[in-house]
């Protein structure tokens, strides 16, 4: 692998390796500026820009983690460092600052410009994924939060703030447990809670525990050491590790086995991870947001998940409403999301006709926005890009004007609803849209204004 073209800045005080480095890494194809020190390697950083830099670790004027630490070194090069035997430490210590990779002398030039262009690599793949993750980040902002919304964002606005306030303190967030129906968008808020905390600039790591089988559960999650098991021809880190200092995301929680749960509880609490097949315990310092569909307590009763782990996750609950629960909502989602998915068909979506508000309406959504955006795609690519959604269930029953209720409502299997609640809240919409004007709110309800005085005293006196 050659580096034809590169500038490359070569940090080395010994002036035998120095020459031999350079004379082979220009065999490379690179173009090499040398230091000797410090001082040498400041003045050409601030001079000349470099794709590469090679640094050795101890120099006669100080260590070269110094130009990392000061950020002398821009973030577009890419560093490896060089140490002898014995001095790996000062290597982690210069990758924990920002370089790539470190090599172990002696070496070969050809070593080196393996490493260098395998490292740049991984630094285009991460500058993709970053900008891949800043356009998902604009379209979650659209795509999640409407007015229905609006308290769910407060409360992730408020566990954002909470986290900036622990970061300041150099302490651990607390975990968060996202709970709702399939299709909700448990992921998009995971994601939106990283996006928008502290820990933005560290790894998410998302794990959808349900793709899991029992026997790799554990060694992907918390890793496990060479010879743990008969395919573990190596050490491999798990996802907790690779999550530090970020956000490990836990999907479809419930899917894990008791003994995982055990092993993830204690993980969380100690805030150390122990591989499998392993004795060292590795510090870990990671946010848990776990997800879980439906009531997790009703999980715990059923004796399918352990409450002593449901109640540390359960500090920062955030429920998310069904699609069903969200009112006009799905028709401003409903937009949204045909602009983008017609954009991709190369197609323009024109608006929503009232045929097809009016189906949306009308629609229980059991898939909520997973089902949303699926219904749009197939209206966009058969029905012309016109949006009436001819293909939704009970499509030909449009909802008759003035219609205040939606033709797919439902009143809940397991009981639980209540009349004289929807009634007052039905007084609480016609007094907002009357603007408190008591008589007015009486004349939308067509009822007598001492009915609706009522109502509210009855309220104020928690009476029956």
């Amino acid at each position: 692998m050659r580096l034809n073209g590169c500038t490359l800045l070569l940090v080395e005080d010994e002036p035998l390796l120095r020459r031999r480095f350079t004379a082979q890494l220009e065999k490379q194809g690179a173009e090499v500026s040398a230091a000797a020190s410090l001082a040498e390697a400041r003045n050409l950083l601030a001079d000349l820009a470099f794709d590469f830099a090679l640094f050795d670790v101890n120099l006669p004027d100080g260590r070269s983690l110094e130009l990392l630490s000061e950020g002398a070194v821009s973030s577009d090069t890419v560093v490896v460092v060089m140490t002898a035997e014995g001095g790996v430490e000062g290597a982690v210590e210069a990758m924990r600052l920002g370089a790539a990779d470190y090599l172990v002398k002696p070496f070969e030039a050809v070593e080196a410009a393996v490493r260098l262009a395998r490292a740049r690599g991984a630094r285009r793949k991460q500058r993709g994924e970053a900008y891949r993750e800043e356009r998902a980040a604009a379209q979650d902002e659209a795509l999640v939060f409407g007015p229905s919304l609006q308290p769910v964002r407060s409360l992730l606005e408020k566990i954002v703030g909470a986290d900036r306030r622990v970061a300041a303190g150099a302490g651990a967030p607390a975990p968060v447990l996202i709970e709702g129906e399939t299709g909700t968008g448990k992921t998009s808020f995971a994601r939106w809670l990283h996006r928008n905390g502290p820990r933005a600039k560290g790894p998410l790591i998302e794990v959808n525990c349900s793709a899991l089988p029992d026997a790799l559960a554990e060694s992907e999650l918390f890793g496990h050491e060479r010879g743990a098991f008969t395919d573990a021809k190596e050490a491999k880190i798990g996802l907790m590790e690779a999550a530090d200092g970020g956000t490990l995301f836990l999907d479809e929680l419930t899917s894990l086995s008791a003994a995982v749960q055990a092993k993830l509880l204690t993980a969380i609490e100690d805030r150390m991870v122990r591989r499998l097949g392993g004795q060292r315990l590795i510090p870990v310092d990671v946010r848990i947001v776990a997800a879980a569909q439906g009531d997790l307590a009703a999980r715990v009763e059923a004796g399918e998940f352990r409450e002593d782990l449901r109640q540390r996750l359960d500090l920062f609950r955030v429920r998310i409403p069904p699609l069903r629960e969200r009112g006009e909502d799905v028709v401003a989602l409903a937009e949204t999301l045909a602009g983008r998915i017609a954009a991709r068909y190369g197609l323009t979506a024109g608006p929503i006709p009232a045929v097809g508000r009016a189906r949306l309406l009308a629609h229980t959504w059991p898939g909520n926005v997973r089902e949303l955006a699926h219904e749009i795609e197939r209206s966009v690519v058969f029905d012309d890009d016109r949006l009436t959604f001819a293909g939704l269930a009970g499509a030909d029953e449009a909802e008759p004007a003035g219609a205040w209720l939606r033709r797919g409502f439902r009143f809940p299997e397991d009981g639980g609803f209540e009349l004289e609640v929807a009634i007052d809240q039905m007084v609480d919409r016609a007094i907002a849209q009357a603007g408190g004007n008591v008589s007015a709110a009486a004349r939308l309800l067509g009822v007598p204004r001492d009915y609706v005085r009522y109502r509210l005293k009855r309220r104020e006196e928690g009476g029956e």
